[in-house]
């Protein structure tokens, strides 16, 4: 996946033609923070969209993606399940895609659980800081897992989570078993599914 080099985003942000000359020296760390996440995916959002006019003939890609990655963060799961469901449609049967790397500015933007899934493959896999297939997840597994989240979130019904649960084993048969952090986001997607129907089923 293309990437933009180093931070630049960051040293747009930090213009300081953005900022008068009298700004006080203490600022809002949340809301800094905030305005670094929302740059970043501006940024990566346009890197998707000049993949999209470089090699979309070629590629299936989707340029939402990190956008709904935000949402997500943000707690806007109606909009994240939105995004993530049509993105889920149009990857999960393409032949070729692009990926996304957890690598230090794509890692702020993931959950726990995604952080904790790529510490695990780093552990177990020490080559995966220098060879990256390993900590790497394809655009429909990360689709996927919002779905999955969002869905549980929303508490959506048992019905919908068995047709989520159906494209997880699709994507599983579809994608490269050699990556390890793809194929755990997806084991972990169809795991979350079936613990929360089985706990529906046992509570009647």
């Amino acid at each position: 996946m293309a990437r933009p080099g180093g931070l630049i985003f960051l040293i747009l942000l930090f213009n300081r033609s953005q900022y008068p000359r009298n700004c006080p020296t203490e600022l809002n760390t949340s809301e800094l923070v905030r305005l670094l996440q929302k740059s970043a995916v501006e940024q990566l959002t346009t890197v998707r969209q000049l993949e999209l006019r470089d090699i979309g003939s070629v590629v299936t890609i989707v340029t939402t993606d990190f956008e709904a990655l935000y949402a997500y963060k943000l707690g806007d799961y109606q909009r994240c399940l939105q995004l993530s469901t049509q993105n889920v449609h149009t990857l999960l049967y393409a032949d070729r895609m692009t990926s996304v790397c957890t690598d230090p500015v794509i890692i702020q933007l993931l959950d726990d659980d995604i952080v904790s899934l790529t510490a695990l493959t780093l552990i177990v896999h020490p080559k995966s800081r220098v060879h990256i297939n390993n900590v790497i997840i394809s655009q429909p597994t990360l689709s996927l897992y919002l779905l999955t989240q969002c869905q549980l979130k929303l508490r959506h019904s048992v019905t919908s989570l068995a047709q989520t649960l159906s494209y997880i084993r699709v994507a599983q048969r579809r994608r490269p078993v050699d990556r390890t952090l793809n194929q755990l986001t997806l084991k972990f997607s169809a795991r979350i599914v079936l613990r929360h129907v089985n706990k529906l089923y046992n509570s009647k």
